[in-house]
């Protein structure tokens, strides 16, 4: 397989890091990829749920258009955007 090839088994371990503001989510397994028709990657789902019991979950989720994915480097996910280009939503 070829050296720049990422598989999403190795990335679901990847933390979201948004160098814009620092924020720093959770892993790639713990969200989500929108990925369309044609197979490119359109949307990053972010869970703003911390707890981890399902009881007191947040069901708030953020959409990073792709175009706003950086990097993706051994062992993170940069993200570069401001508030105002992010969709919050409730599910």
């Amino acid at each position: 397989m070829e050296d720049n090839i990422k598989l999403y088994s190795e990335m679901e371990r990847y933390e979201i890091i948004n160098i814009n503001d620092g924020d720093k989510y959770s892993n790639l397994g713990s969200n989500d990829v929108v990925i369309d028709e044609n197979g490119l990657l359109k949307f990053l789902i972010i869970n703003e749920g911390s707890s981890k019991f399902s009881f007191f979950k947040n069901n708030d989720i953020i959409e990073v258009p792709w175009e706003y994915v950086k990097k993706i480097g051994s062992r993170t996910i940069i993200i570069d955007v401001d508030n105002e280009f992010l969709k919050k939503s409730h599910i």
